[in-house]
């Protein structure tokens, strides 16, 4: 199966809001959910080798080398075997604009007689506050790690019964049971992805061996673009300037330091902020942009007609330095048809369909067999940008943001607004 780039449906898809989740990351996601610090401690089994530097957080700060099982309580149960699905009626999704296909939903509701309906939310707090409004009720909800021990926590999200959901088997194996949710209890993963620095290979005459530096070329002036998530920038400043490598540091004078050198960029080359970096360097407004894998993917069906995928270029890190990161699915407590939502999981996770699904948005998902080979094999992907493949290694080498502390998020906050103020 190839991949047509002038598919109308897909050139429809501009704008692409669904890019604007990582709004989570300059909008503070610590919101009042009414829950006290001692019961979330004890709930979690392995809460006490976590809560000794917990930073203020009223629940364990999962990490890969501090795995978080989350607990299953006698009043959130997950749904018992063999039940029929609910069909017929509304299925309702709370999900970032334009982040499933149109086609894989529209499938969906045929299939099971629903009419399958989209709340959109451009922030992990917008969703966090839809969510819990009295008297809503959604059947699918796409938290990442850094919000799920609130959700878990605050009741919000219902345990999963993996009877419903043998395509699991389909994803990559350590996120069958992720640090994050160990056992997979609440959640399945939806899509990955990496940063780098996207850029015009017709403009960009040679790459540095720290792709990064391209941001601070002065020739450049103009069109050179971050992105506009203070976790990204700065924890990209750290890496370029060999700060430190720990990007979820707490280190005042290491993000002040990392701040300083992003505020260098507003005198030296006119730098701008945004998340559009998938349309505007195919586009031609910028010919440098930080911005994700899946971006780039993207990029080659907003090239103008009769420019080819080869003017697109993606520097990526060794894995070792490479920033990474996933988006999960879940189902809310509020669900009205829990069972037909297992199902909607357990479709995203085949091969197929998970396959059509990237073709729409651009991010793949972790399905094993979705491999940089078999992507660009089938013609979904140009060699030239085999690159912003995400592959098992990077996960197993590089950087992720996690779920902070209070102190540490406003810290971060702080100094973004500063890089503001001035950009």
């Amino acid at each position: 199966m190839s991949f047509d780039p002038n598919d109308p449906e897909l050139r429809r898809r501009r704008p692409r809001p669904q890019l604007a989740r990582r709004d989570l990351l300059r909008g503070g996601v610590w919101l009042t959910v009414g829950l006290g610090t001692a019961p979330l401690l004890a709930a979690c089994g392995n809460g006490s080798s976590v809560a000794a530097d917990n930073g203020g957080s009223p629940y364990p700060l999962a990490r890969p080398d501090q795995p978080v099982r989350l607990a299953i309580k006698d009043t959130n149960p997950p749904i018992g075997d063999g039940l029929d699905p609910e069909e017929g009626g509304t299925f309702n999704i709370l999900n970032y604009a334009q982040y499933m296909a149109p086609a894989v939903m529209k499938n969906f509701g045929k299939k099971h007689n629903v009419s399958v309906v989209v709340t959109p939310y451009n922030n992990y707090d917008e969703m966090l506050a839809k969510i819990r409004q009295p008297g809503e009720s959604f059947d699918l909800v796409f938290p990442g790690p850094s919000v799920l021990s609130k959700m878990v926590y605050a009741d919000l999200i219902q345990p999963l019964n993996h009877t419903y959901v043998p395509n699991l088997a389909n994803i990559w194996p350590e996120y069958q049971n992720p640090w994050y949710d160990q056992g997979a209890r609440y959640t399945v993963p939806y899509t990955i992805y990496g940063t780098g620095v996207m850029y015009r290979t017709d403009r960009v005459s040679s790459v540095p061996e720290v792709g990064y530096d391209l941001l601070w070329d002065k020739q450049y002036a103009g069109k050179i673009y971050l992105l506009d998530d203070r976790q990204e920038a700065i924890g990209m400043s750290l890496l370029r300037n060999k700060i430190t490598s720990d990007i979820n540091t707490s280190n005042a004078d290491d993000v002040k330091k990392a701040t300083d050198s992003l505020i260098e960029l507003i005198g030296l080359v006119n730098v701008k902020t945004d998340i559009n970096g998938y349309s505007e360097v195919p586009e031609g407004t910028a010919t440098v942009h930080q911005c994700w894998s899946g971006d780039v993917i993207a990029g080659q069906y907003y090239l103008p007609k009769g420019v080819t995928p080869d003017v697109l270029g993606y520097w990526r890190p060794a894995a070792s330095d490479y920033v990474v990161g996933s988006d999960n699915i879940a189902i809310p407590k509020s669900a009205k048809k829990p069972v037909l939502a297992h199902l909607l999981i357990n479709d995203l996770l085949d091969n197929k369909i998970g396959l059509q699904n990237f073709g729409w948005n651009g991010y793949q998902p972790p399905l094993t067999k979705l491999s940089a080979k078999y992507l660009t094999d089938q013609g979904y992907i140009p060699k030239n940008l085999a690159n912003a493949v995400v592959v098992r290694g990077d996960f197993e080498q590089g950087h992720t943001f996690y779920e902070v502390s209070p102190s540490t998020e406003a810290l971060w906050q702080s100094n973004w607004a500063r890089f503001k103020a001035g950009a």
